[in-house]
């Protein structure tokens, strides 16, 4: 069986190789020529340069595929972008880059049998803030993040495919593990014996290990299931302070400022911090999204059609994902 992963040089995307690997599948990692490939050192890794940005130069690409190799059977769509300079961006990389993809598939006759799209549970947005109710399939999406409105474009294209076209949607809500860099900046400022969290009303938080991602996404593809989408977390729900608590354990720090910053403060902040990262002509991690992400107080979700239908049981809670996590920030020298 020959598999393509898009995004295979990103932390997700890295993880869905390694498992595909693991199964003895034909693997293919897609990447951009600039790709790093510091994830990407098997042997057995075939390597598909794609540009998503560019239908043109994407159709020769998997034109030459199809003549060499011939088509994959799976497709895992992990390749997008979670921060950018400018906000068209994210349509550009997101949504236009997942159009060109799936149409160019179709067209030159590289039709896989499952094209699984990574999403996010941030294209519904926030929805229940005051019953704190699971996010499900019949909330109405509502993304307040240019990246959750471009996923979520994304998905709507794909939902209006042609009937033949069997693509498979996963939500992941917040996706931490090794080589993650987002959460990992937490990490570091609790090893900096500081922990600063936002707004003072509760926040229902949900995490998925990446290797429970991983599982789910390659359960889909055991059990041959199409056009359906699927919420995925570890099954928890957990209070704003316990993620910091279990950093903060794993990395032996007592003494450790835990600091709350009024909404407002870090909204003004947040816009401050992309306009100065925009004259400097690159992305910020704290921006005008990342403040709309911090603000939601529900992101509880519905995993329920996830267990019933395809036997999904994830294997990490938050406190063992951590452990992980911590130790491979410090094997690797980044703690």
């Amino acid at each position: 069986m020959k598999i393509l992963v898009t995004g295979a040089s990103g932390f997700i995307g890295s993880f869905m190789v390694e498992e595909a690997l693991r199964r003895g599948m034909d693997t293919w990692a897609g990447v951009r020529a600039s790709s790093s490939r510091a994830y990407l050192r098997d042997s057995r890794i075939r390597f598909a340069e794609l540009d998503l940005g560019r239908a043109d130069v994407l159709e020769k690409q998997l034109l030459r595929q199809r003549d060499e190799a011939g088509p994959w059977d799976y497709v895992i769509h992990c390749a997008g972008a979670t921060k950018c300079r400018r906000t068209e961006d994210f349509d550009r990389i997101n949504y236009e880059g997942t159009c060109h993809l799936v149409r160019l598939l179709a067209s030159t006759g590289m039709m896989p049998r499952q094209f699984i799209f990574i999403s996010s549970l941030s294209v519904y947005g926030p929805v229940h803030e005051q019953d704190y109710a699971p996010i499900s399939d019949h909330d109405t999406p509502r993304p307040d993040t240019a990246y959750g409105k471009s996923k979520l474009r994304a998905e709507q294209f794909l939902q209006a495919s042609p009937a033949d076209f069997p693509y498979v949607i996963f939500r992941p809500t917040g996706v931490y593990g090794p080589r993650e860099r987002d959460y990992f900046l937490m990490a570091k400022s609790i090893d900096r014996h500081v922990d600063v969290a936002v707004g003072f009303r509760r926040q229902d938080l949900t995490f998925v290990f990446v290797k429970d991602l991983v599982q789910a996404v390659f359960r889909a593809i055991d059990r041959g299931v199409t056009r359906r989408a699927y919420f995925v977390s570890d099954g928890n729900v957990y209070a704003s302070r316990t993620f910091s608590d279990y950093i903060q354990r794993e990395l032996g720090r007592h003494a450790v400022a835990h600091l709350t910053l009024p909404l407002g403060l870090v909204r003004c902040v947040s816009a401050m911090a992309e306009t100065v990262a925009g004259w400097a002509g690159r992305s910020s991690t704290l921006n005008r999204d990342k403040y709309n992400i911090m603000k939601q107080r529900n992101w509880r979700c519905d995993i329920r059609p996830l267990v019933d239908e395809l036997g999904y049981q994830p294997e990490y809670d938050l406190e063992r994902g951590m452990r992980e996590s911590i130790a491979w920030y410090k094997k690797e020298g980044w703690l």
